[in-house]
C-alpha cells in the first residue's frame, strides 16, 4: 500500500472513496474521447480496435495500456455513468485498501 505522501495523490477520494472497480478492455468513447489516463499515474489507456492508427501506436509503445479497472456507476458532478475514470492494475493494487473499492473483473469483450 503506498503511503500518505506519495506523488500519485491528489485528492481522488472525493470521487473515488468507496468506488466500485471493474476490469475490462478500454473502449473509446468517440472521435473527440479516443483514449484516457489512470488517475494516479497518468499511464495511457487506448482502443486497439479504435483505429488502425492506435494499433499500431500501442504496438509501437509498450507502456499504453488496453485494459484495466473503470470506475462504475460515477462520473462528475454526481453522473452515475460508467468508464469515465480508469485506474491502471499497479495503482489498483496500491490504492485499493485505501480506497476501500470492491473489485469485479468481466469477461473480455
Amino acid at each position: 500500500m503506498a503511503g500518505t505522501g506519495d506523488w500519485r495523490l491528489r485528492g481522488q477520494e472525493k470521487h473515488l472513496q468507496g468506488a466500485t472497480l471493474v476490469r475490462k478492455p478500454y473502449r473509446a468513447k468517440d472521435e473527440s474521447w479516443e483514449h484516457d489516463h489512470c488517475e494516479f499515474c497518468w499511464t495511457k489507456f487506448m482502443d486497439p480496435t479504435f483505429s488502425e492508427d492506435h494499433a499500431e501506436f500501442i504496438a509501437e509503445h509498450h507502456d499504453v495500456l488496453t485494459e484495466g479497472f473503470a470506475v462504475s456507476g460515477r462520473s462528475p458532478n454526481g453522473g452515475t455513468d460508467d468508464d469515465y475514470w480508469w485506474i491502471c492494475p499497479p495503482c489498483v493494487a496500491d490504492f485499493s485498501q485505501r480506497f476501500a473499492w470492491t473489485l469485479l473483473d468481466v469477461a473480455p469483450q
